[in-house]
């Protein structure tokens, strides 16, 4: 019989008297010291991040809380049309919608980014990768947009943050260099979205790529409890959802 140790977590503990998160005292060390999003790196990384981390990662979720009526925010508010007894199902109904076409693909491209940083030929790591995407007829995450066209206008704004702070700056390079094998292999350029710079400044902010989604998620959460606090006081629901049936016939199929 082998003794089997007991299963432990970093993150946090408590007793009748206190609560301890990453080693420090909620209530004495972390209550209004830390900021709200200092506080969410320093939980999930287990270090207290610097003031240049702290202004990237904030910058991006200020990027990406909010994009209109897109597939999550319809998810909550019908959600919340149909039961609004449940604010966080409505939530959590939008979240669930955050998936590889809208807002997660930024974590895709940033393995992209993490392989090409770390090459040894960074240019020849790049061609491979678009290589491979075409040849496997899958498109590259962060490329290409349904209404942005010529210029996504969020891209330089975010990138420039980047460009302010002290950083490395080898995932904003390794970004260029996708974006230029990208440009040769095609045609047509396809323009650099948000989902391509989201990435290279959370990888400049120290974010690995595994957990880029998540930091997606909080912010996209805040957007859409403003949706659905807005459904409670103005409701569009049942017009979403009358838009939807009216706009969709029925075919009787064998």
């Amino acid at each position: 019989m082998t003794n089997r140790q007991a299963p432990t977590t970093g993150i946090a503990g408590y007793d009748a008297d206190s609560v301890k998160v990453r080693g420090k005292d909620l209530v004495d060390e972390i209550i209004g010291s830390f900021g709200f999003v200092e506080y969410a790196l320093f939980q999930a990384l287990g270090e207290r991040p610097n003031t240049t981390q702290v202004r990237l990662v904030e910058a991006v979720m200020v990027c990406i809380m909010e994009h209109g009526l897109i597939p999550s925010a319809v998810a909550s508010r019908l959600t919340y049309t149909g039961a609004p007894e449940s604010f966080q199902g409505a939530v959590a109904a939008g979240l669930l919608g955050v998936g590889d076409r809208y807002a997660g693909t930024s974590s895709a491209c940033g393995k992209l980014l993490e392989e090409i940083a770390a090459a040894d030929d960074p240019s020849g790591c790049a061609d491979q990768l678009v290589k491979q995407h075409r040849e496997h007829r899958t498109p590259l995450p962060g490329f290409g947009h349904p209404i942005h066209k010529g210029l996504d206008p969020r891209v330089e704004k975010l990138l420039d943050i980047a460009r302010s702070e002290p950083i490395d700056g080898r995932f904003l390079a390794a970004l260029e260099t996708l974006q230029d094998s990208l440009n040769k292999a095609v045609s047509k350029p396809l323009v650099t979205n948000i989902s391509a710079a989201i990435p290279a400044v959370l990888a400049e902010a120290g974010i690995p790529s595994n957990l880029m989604r998540g930091i997606i998620l909080i912010a996209r959460c805040a957007g859409l409890v403003g949706h659905v606090f807005e459904e409670q006081s103005a409701p569009i629901g049942d017009d979403m959802w009358h838009a939807a049936s009216d706009s969709v016939d029925y075919v009787d199929t064998p």
